[in-house]
């Protein structure tokens, strides 16, 4: 479920200034498609996304500019639809007296930025896009270790809080526990985050809620990461299988991102950091290129192509030997002798 997000929210994480509308800044945005509306302003209707932010930049106000009053002021008039969020001026530009005017009588903040209209137009895109965005639940632990954002899954009770735990006072970094929201921030990338109401915070049985940030400080916490592996944790089993050699590429799909996955058994004994520790370099090293799998196998083929080529050798001495047999005993020369 994606959050509610109002032209406040916008103003405050964007750079922007509010030109007139203050006591409007509660109005809902419902889309993150901002608007350019240069058609509209030659009178062009058909397909005016009012639900949109409306951006004008150097062009479309260097255009109004050029409209007779009443013209520009009808034209205003019909872009404030009771659903359009807000509109924003980019490059210092002063906003029409039109635009003011026809934004006072449907309540329309009218924004401002210093910033050129590429800029504006991707911080708000940006915002909008990660805020919007259709998020999931998932139950388990998110940490950033070495910078990679790992997601501990597993069974309730398999211990994922305390390796989370002391995975923290390893030095590495906790994003959520218990909960963690997901959403896709493009084509390859998931985003993880907490919920408000859990962030840096962590449960522990038999202690309670502890306070991640109090306890070990600022550095110990982030707001949010890429989620770039998921190790779940298993109970171990003799009957369960479990990849002993890294040749399992498993995934899986949040939306439509595959993000990669391994299993770890858990048993008594297990230091579980120390080994997800190793799972996340091992996957940083594969990323840069090396894999140790590959290298297992190379030295494997190695191994037996020198064995093949000493077997080879053997059987050649051992046929030359036996050649050397059967031609000493039917020589002639030593029956003449005898």
């Amino acid at each position: 479920m994606a959050e509610l997000v109002t032209v406040k929210d916008l103003v405050d994480n964007t750079r922007l200034s509010v030109a007139y509308g203050e006591k409007y800044l509660d109005r809902l945005i419902t889309t993150s498609d901002i608007s350019r509306p240069g058609l509209e302003l030659t009178g062009y209707f058909n397909y005016y996304p009012a639900k949109r932010i409306q951006l004008l930049g150097i062009t479309e106000t260097s255009f109004a500019k050029g409209m007779a009053s009443d013209d520009l002021y009808d034209v205003m008039k019909k872009m404030c639809q009771p659903e359009t969020p807000a509109f924003v001026i980019s490059t210092q530009l002063d906003p029409p007296e039109e635009l003011l005017e026809a934004a006072e009588g449907e309540h329309i903040p009218v924004l401002c930025s210093k910033l050129t209209t590429s800029r504006v137009l991707s911080n708000m895109t940006n915002y909008l896009e990660a805020k919007l965005a259709e998020r999931m639940s998932i139950h388990g632990e998110l940490v950033d270790i070495y910078g990679l954002g790992v997601l501990i899954t597993g069974d309730s009770g398999v211990g994922k809080s305390e390796t989370a735990l002391e995975l923290i006072k390893r030095g590495h970094r906790l994003i959520a526990d218990d909960r963690v929201e997901v959403y896709q921030q493009d084509e390859q990338t998931l985003i993880g985050q907490a919920p408000r109401i859990l962030r840096h915070l962590l449960e522990i049985r038999g202690i309670g809620i502890i306070d991640a940030m109090n306890l070990f400080g600022a550095g110990a916490v982030r707001s949010d990461t890429r989620v770039d592996l998921i190790v779940h944790l298993s109970n171990w089993s003799r009957d369960t299988p479990f990849d002993r050699l890294g040749n399992d590429n498993e995934t899986q799909r949040f939306f439509d991102v595959d993000v990669p996955k391994i299993k770890i058994p858990v048993k008594i004994g297990r230091n579980l950091a120390v080994l997800i520790e190793a799972a996340a370099m091992n996957f940083r090293a594969r990323s840069m290129g090396y894999d140790a799998t590959k290298v297992f196998d190379d030295n494997l083929k190695s191994l037996i192509k020198e064995n093949s080529i000493r077997d080879s050798k053997e059987q050649s001495r051992k046929k030359e030997i036996e050649s050397a047999n059967q031609r000493a005993i039917h020589n002639p020369a030593d029956d003449k002798d005898k």
